[in-house]
């Protein structure tokens, strides 16, 4: 969970930040890399016509991609841009209580894609964490604990459909370390480097880990899926992207309290914050995540008194759409909306989230040009976009309308304003 906070390049081998060592500096017991557990792989699956598998199997090169949106091309002038919206959800392992293919439903019966950014200790059995050495903090640690089995199967099943069904698995990295010496917030970039190549070897090497034999290879080779991520807590983002940049990640969603305004790059990665957005009823804005709306809420409990839960969910589901509208009838700044597979507060958040959901796919289904992406996906946009015709779109402050009209404001560009239309920037 988080705290409160007021032509795509390719991804390449992790062995471009350094190799795996402990925070001590040991390799890991056994002197065996991450996952190996220092014992033999399971037997490899056999390739078929279409599946071919890496390394022990987890995971699959199975061709491109399905149901992604056509190639982008560059905003012409005179055009209004489209509204993006991405929704994002950190963590992403089935707990049981069905939450993962609630909204893997929802996203098909709207046509929306969406970024799940998996800890990778979510599919590492319990009795193996201690082939996980999170940098300072003892071995086999983890804040958020470890899945059952059978949860592990679960996330599996659906991380497997996601992916199919033209979403985006990002990472969430491992431990979720949000206090202490310890802290993600402390660490160095070749620490982040290590939590990394962790995360993913927990992701490409859980049938080694596991023993299983009988489940489905995941069907995407991480090494070239994995392009982004979010920190825990939002913290560390500063000492995270110089190793996000090495190992050629295209975008990070770790910056808590951004404004509603057209994105940048931040030390040549593209910054897609959390977002300050009207919180109904309260003379501030709250951050555009559920954990941050049942902070303002409830004061960090998960579990308050019942008999305000439907005044809690409505103020939540409008915020959402509040923030929705503002930048859809303004500046057309992509919206940005993070989430948990969790039932705080009688599971008032996941409601919220499919009000919001719904009410912006109705914009789009009216005929609006709201697109409900992946992180991945909007950077495809953003990098065929040309850069003077970002630069333009940078100058609208949030809620801020063009003036003289997008037609005017995008046209004027070129050097051929409207007649009459005077510059808005």
């Amino acid at each position: 969970m988080l705290g409160l906070g007021a032509g795509a390049a390719a991804a390449v081998s992790l062995a471009g930040c350094g190799g795996h060592t402990g925070s001590d500096g040991s390799t890991p017991a056994g002197g065996s890399r991450p996952g190996a557990g220092g014992r033999p792989a399971s037997p490899k699956p056999k390739p078929t016509a279409t599946v071919r598998p890496i390394g022990d199997g987890s995971t699959a090169f199975t061709g491109k991609q399905p149901h992604q949106p056509e190639r982008p091309v560059p905003l012409e002038p005179g055009q209004t841009p489209p509204q993006f919206v991405v929704f994002s959800w950190d963590g992403a392992g089935e707990v049981g209580n069905g939450l993962f293919p609630r909204f893997l439903d929802l996203a098909k019966q709207h046509g929306a894609s969406m970024t799940f950014f998996l800890s990778g200790v979510y599919l590492l059995p319990e009795s193996k964490k201690r082939l996980y050495d999170p940098p300072n903090n003892p071995r086999g640690a983890s804040d958020i604990g470890y899945l059952t089995d059978a949860h592990i199967k679960d996330t599996l099943r659906n991380l497997r459909r996601a992916w199919l069904e033209g979403h985006e698995i990002g990472t969430h990295f491992n431990g979720h370390f949000c206090a202490g010496s310890g802290s993600v917030g402390t660490w160095t970039p070749k620490q982040w480097c290590d939590e990394i190549e962790q995360a993913k070897s927990f992701v490409k090497e859980w049938r080694t880990n596991s023993g299983w034999t009988d489940v489905e290879s995941l069907p995407f080779d991480y090494d070239k899926e994995l392009v982004g991520g979010r920190t825990p807590c939002l913290l560390g983002q500063d000492q995270l992207l110089p190793t996000a940049r090495e190992l050629g990640w295209r975008y990070d969603a770790s910056s808590p309290g951004g404004r509603q305004v057209w994105p940048s790059k931040k030390q040549g990665i593209w910054d897609l914050p959390l977002q300050q957005i009207p919180f109904p009823g309260r003379s501030f804005e709250v951050l555009s995540m559920d954990y941050n709306m049942l902070a303002n809420q409830s004061l960090n409990s998960t579990n308050a008194p019942a008999h305000n839960y439907p005044g809690w969910r409505q103020q939540s589901a409008q915020a959402y759409i509040s923030g929705f509208q503002r930048a859809y009838e303004t500046n057309r700044a992509p919206f940005f909306v993070g989430n948990h597979f969790e039932q705080w507060n009688g599971g008032i958040y996941m409601d919220a989230v499919e009000e919001a959901l719904r009410h912006i796919a109705r914009a789009k289904e009216k005929g609006g040009d709201v697109r409900i992406v992946s992180f991945r996906q909007f950077c495809d946009w953003l990098d065929v976009q040309k850069p003077e015709m970002l630069d333009r779109l940078r100058t609208l402050d949030v809620g801020q309308e063009p003036s003289g009209g997008w037609q005017a404001f995008t046209r004027y560009l070129a050097g051929t304003p409207s007649t009459g239309a005077a510059d808005p920037a």
